[in-house]
């Protein structure tokens, strides 16, 4: 038997082949217990467009230093959604990365659809 992480991983490698058939922008995300991350990575996979985390200083006082819950998920989707547009990105693939799509990571995908980032 696979432990959670492995098969985590397994989940991810099937999207992420997906997407890089696709050949968009990839919105990868990050959970741990204390954080949350969000990666925009190029349609080639080469380059980091743009990058948000619940550890930036500029969130860390909005959520309070909490990074681990819904309200600090949102604050990092409205940020991620804000640093694409300045990137000259609307259009991305969200990559789960293997995580349920329901709690923080939901709540990250619905606060970057609401400030404009189509997926």
């Amino acid at each position: 038997m696979q432990d959670k992480k492995q098969a985590r991983l397994r989940r991810a490698r099937k999207t992420r082949a997906k997407i890089a058939e696709l050949k968009v922008n990839r919105l990868a995300i990050h959970r741990t217990n204390s954080h949350i991350y969000a990666t925009l990575i190029s349609a080639a996979g080469d380059t980091v467009l743009a990058t948000a985390s619940s550890q930036e200083a500029a969130l860390k006082t909005e959520t309070k230093g909490n990074g681990g819950n819904v309200a600090a998920a949102k604050a990092v989707g409205a940020a991620i959604a804000a640093k694409a547009k300045a990137a000259g990105v609307t259009q991305v693939a969200f990559d789960r990365s293997g995580f349920q799509f329901h709690g923080r990571v939901k709540a990250l995908a619905e606060a970057a659809r609401e400030a404009g980032l189509q997926f």
